[in-house]
């Protein structure tokens, strides 16, 4: 009797330690929907493969995801979190009827007057940069004058505060809409530049990507407005803004959309620098956002990074490693069978006479080395009050007014600076300035492009200074029971079957917490 209860002891010890190292499925995806964080998603995704789920199983939950609570917290919100030493603050605007059954809008605001706010502290509401519209959750991150929104740390941030809201708020992946005001509309220009993956579409209002150039900005890394084809813009510019007035955006506005971006302009030939405009071009912007939904999958894909940037992602595509200078000069063939790819950074117009400034009405907000401007003494952040004893109308175009003087006429310029009155003299005499005219963001490194076109699972893709990307693949773009073709450059780099990896499929689940966008494979492809 003695031995067959210790038997007995024995199976059940045997069979509570099996089910401690081999937990249920229901429980394992019970713990990585309540995760918090995508780290914690991550770790709780062991749990999924330990428990012997297959793979069709967990897509198919995945796609489900999680149940949401009734029991959040709604109307405005004010949230914080931890990274590394830093608290990041933020304020939701959630609506009173939020129902946990339907998928919501979200709409993230970056607010304006970055460099006005010192330190890293709460806003009083955030409902003061929220522009009224469609019942949505608005989501209004805050940026300090060390973290302005052209920074990786915001890239980050942003990053952070949709995941955490995606974990408690029944959110429509394809439905988020990247909107700011000033240097928020400025901000939403180098988001579509850096991160385009999680939204729908951009609305830049009251902003000047232009901006960005100015080396006091001091924007991460370089900019790639290339990649602004990838997602749609809603712009707003007002005529008499005295920072960023119509004349001075036109130009970049037309030169982005001649080179292929899709981009509606609504500019207020009336308007300053507010949003008094908002009324009236509600019912249109309104329209812009609903009638352009994210394509999580989209069968053609552009992206362009360099260092510090990379890896860099696009939707499936994640540009991996760039062909670095000394490998081009000690390998002249590398890129030989490299198509020429047409580039939104490059401008069109002829080499002209330059006087070597960056204005956004009266504000030098760049200053060329080696330019006449330079040479006189201008500096950036000077706002020019006088010429020639000549007092400036508030928001006058500058370099529209340069422009009628005759080369070598005398000049004498009065500028405010730090405070303080500057009187600076010197000659008119602009130069044709090399390289400044012919882009819209001068590179300082080197830099690679792909661009994609799927047809069914053939891939064909045409590269610059790319040395290896990796595609991601999911069952709702591809046939993985079908071999995949990639074509690089003419060339075929890739011709076989993919295998389905529940490792793979939990790891992008866990990052991008989006049941929309669901991968089964990753297929890295290295150049020579």
């Amino acid at each position: 009797m003695v031995r067959v209860l210790t038997s007995l002891l024995l199976a059940l010890v045997a069979v509570l330690g099996g089910q401690g190292s081999a937990p249920s499925a229901d429980a394992a995806f019970s713990s990585f929907f309540q995760a918090r964080t995508a780290p914690e998603a991550v770790a709780a995704a062991d749990q999924i493969v330990r428990s012997g789920v297959g793979f069709e199983d967990a897509f198919t939950r995945l796609r489900q995801g999680r149940v949401y609570s009734r029991d959040v917290p709604r109307g405005v919100v004010p949230g914080s979190y931890r990274a590394g030493t830093v608290e990041y603050f933020y304020t939701l605007d959630v609506p009173h009827t939020y129902d946990p059954a339907h998928r919501y809008q979200v709409q993230v605001q970056l607010h304006g007057g970055v460099g006005r706010v010192e330190a890293n502290t709460p806003r009083r509401s955030g409902s003061s940069v929220r522009l009224p519209g469609v019942e949505r959750i608005h989501i209004m991150p805050a940026a300090w004058r060390d973290a302005p929104w052209w920074s990786g740390r915001q890239v980050e941030n942003l990053r952070a505060i949709l995941d955490l809201v995606k974990r408690t708020y029944n959110v429509d992946e394809n439905r988020v809409v990247l909107s700011g005001v000033s240097d928020g509309g400025t901000g939403a220009y180098y988001m579509a530049m850096r991160d385009t993956t999680p939204f729908a579409s951009f609305l830049p209002l009251n902003g000047f990507i232009l901006v960005l150039r100015n080396e006091t900005a001091e924007a991460d890394g370089d900019l790639f407005p290339n990649n602004l084809r990838s997602k749609p813009l809603f712009v707003v510019n007002g005529g008499r803004d005295p920072l960023y007035p119509t004349s001075a955006v036109d130009p970049s506005i037309e030169h982005l959309k001649s080179g292929g971006v899709d981009l509606v302009y609504r500019p207020q030939p009336d308007a300053a620098h507010d949003t008094s405009w908002w009324p009236d071009i509600r019912d249109s912007a309104e329209r812009f956002v609903a009638d352009h939904p994210r394509v999580p999958l989209p069968d053609t894909l552009s992206w362009e990074s360099g260092p510090p940037n990379i890896p860099s992602r696009a939707h499936w595509l994640v540009v991996e490693g760039i062909v670095s200078e000394p490998d081009r000069r000690s390998s002249p063939g590398v890129n030989a069978l490299e198509p020429s790819l047409p580039d939104v950074n490059r401008l069109a117009t002829p080499p002209t006479l330059d006087f070597g400034i960056r204005a956004s009405g009266a504000r030098i907000n760049r200053v060329i080395k080696g330019s006449n401007a330079e040479q006189i003494g201008f500096r950036p952040g000077d706002v020019v009050l006088a010429i020639n004893n000549q007092p400036q109308t508030p928001g006058a175009d500058l370099g529209e007014l340069l422009r009628s003087y005759a080369p070598g006429r005398p000049v004498l310029f009065t500028v405010t600076r730090g405070g303080d009155s500057v009187r600076l003299a010197g000659r008119y005499a602009p130069t044709v300035l090399p390289g400044e005219s012919g882009e819209m963001f001068p590179r300082q490194r080197e830099s690679g492009r792909i661009d994609l076109i799927r047809t069914e699972n053939r891939v064909e893709a045409r590269t610059r200074g790319v040395a290896a990307f990796t595609l991601l693949l999911s069952p709702d773009q591809f046939d993985l029971n079908r071999a995949i073709t990639i074509v690089v450059n003419g060339r075929t780099v890739y011709d076989g079957m993919v295998r389905r990896d529940i490792r793979t499929l939990l790891k992008w689940a866990a990052r991008d917490n989006d049941r929309t966008m669901l991968f089964a494979a990753e297929l890295p492809i290295a150049l020579n």
